[in-house]
């Protein structure tokens, strides 16, 4: 058993990116600074997606500069797809987050994709990350349920971590 548990905030993010209308880039940097001052060590920050399908998460690129780097706080940022990948990496990022979902249902609304497709979608990314140096941060959404098929079996989501 861990002597620690870490915490990874994604309010920023997943809280912001579904709001129906946009949060001002002030407005985010100052949710961000409140939960550094809450004594967080992780804060996923924003996110590198298409603001044409992700409006809320336009200003990835104006956003992240302004993150407060030496306040002890890493700031993941969420990447889909190699694009998104290397727009983050002409802000200066060095911390990505990857996710997947246990929901065939999910991933095929959300990213129009299967399970298997987003898989094999992170391997440019992971490949270029390791030559970058960048810490990488995979996760599985919808492992408690999903919205769309309802129950997700555990042994759904062990498999799918062991691959991730």
């Amino acid at each position: 058993m861990a002597d620690f548990v870490n915490i990874v905030e994604v309010s920023p993010r997943d809280g912001l990116q579904n709001e129906a209308r946009f949060i001002e880039t002030a407005d985010k940097l100052s949710l961000i600074k409140r939960l550094i001052g809450s004594g967080l060590k992780t804060i996923e920050a924003t996110a590198f997606v298409s603001p044409k399908w992700v409006p809320q998460m336009a200003d990835a690129a104006d956003l992240y500069p302004m993150l407060p780097k030496n306040s002890g706080c890493r700031f993941p940022v969420l990447v889909p797809n190699l694009q998104g990948y290397e727009r983050a990496m002409a802000c200066g990022v060095v911390d990505i987050a990857l996710f997947t979902a246990a929901s065939e249902a999910f991933t095929l609304k959300n990213i129009n994709a299967t399970i298997a497709e987003s898989i094999e979608r992170f391997k440019p990314i992971l490949e270029r990350a390791k030559g970058d140096g960048v810490r990488v941060r995979g996760y599985v959404s919808t492992a408690l349920g999903c919205p769309y098929q309802g129950a997700v079996n555990v042994s759904d989501v062990v498999a799918l971590a062991k691959q991730l």
